[in-house]
């Protein structure tokens, strides 16, 4: 794909599913892919899943989380965005993975899911802090509503009751430091919280292009709320970074907090 092509693709629907297409397999080559089984180990336990539980992936890009809870007797089913990372998670795909492309922002009207999940996982900006106001003009303005909040509140509607909700969202502590320490080369919109940065991905074959890439970041007091709103009741906030998700206390040093959660 030539860099024009890129583009127009991103223009035509969500941004990130011409960056999915161009990426596709180079994806599970970025280093944050690497963790997945430490990441799973600390997911079974903090969400106390079991073989024979159904698990939700929201945002499951190519499925290596998908992919490796199904091993463990899990049954998973994964939606995205994007069909390049779909066609690509449901092409390997080990007994109990199941995916399909679904907009995330359309869970919470989608009845046939609602109740039906003892665990939902939303992991690595999946979805959940891509739903950005930079998407489309139609998509900030429809209904005056944060795309990433809509999200939110249908994953909580698809756990049943007593269900666990496993999020990671990225920190605004961590940008905000970053970048003032010249660390990290960024745009961050303290109004409305969305993390701007220019940076370059290849594909399969090495051919780089530039992208935009924009994620809403979060404070655990902005988590909690949102978990106040939809019905959930926050059982932990973590500090956690790729590949190693654990119990530590919320501080300003790490990219990413991992939030579990349970239905009311």
């Amino acid at each position: 794909m030539q860099k024009a092509d890129c583009c127009a693709a991103m223009v035509d629907g969500h941004w990130f599913e011409g960056l999915a297409d161009h990426l596709g397999t180079a994806y599970l080559r970025y280093s944050f892919t690497k963790g997945t089984v430490a990441e799973c180990d600390h997911l079974v336990d903090a969400l106390a899943l079991q073989p024979g539980m159904r698990v939700l992936d929201v945002g499951c890009g190519p499925g290596r989380h998908a992919h490796e809870l199904a091993r463990r007797g899990i049954a998973v089913h994964g939606i995205d965005i994007s069909q390049t990372f779909i066609d690509l998670a449901a092409g390997d795909a080990p007994d109990g993975a199941t995916f399909e492309r679904r907009d995330a922002r359309s869970l919470v009207d989608t009845d046939d899911l609602h109740g039906v999940f003892d665990a939902v996982i939303c992991l690595c900006q999946g979805a959940f802090g891509l739903m950005t106001a930079s998407d489309s003009p139609e998509d900030s303005t429809r209904s005056g509503i944060d795309g990433n909040a809509v999200v939110f509140s249908g994953m909580a509607s698809c756990l049943r009751q007593g269900g666990r909700l496993g999020l990671s969202a990225f920190s605004s502590y961590f940008v905000v430091q970053a970048q003032a320490k010249g660390e990290y080369p960024s745009e961050f919109d303290a109004d409305s919280g969305v993390n701007h940065e220019r940076t370059e991905i290849r594909n399969p074959a090495g051919e780089a292009v530039e992208v935009d890439l924009w994620t809403a970041c979060y404070t655990p007091r902005e988590l909690r709320l949102l978990c106040a709103l939809s019905g959930l009741s926050v059982e932990s906030i973590s500090s956690i970074e790729p590949g190693a998700y654990g119990r530590d206390a919320p501080h300003v040093n790490s990219p990413e907090f991992l939030l579990v959660a349970r239905r009311m």
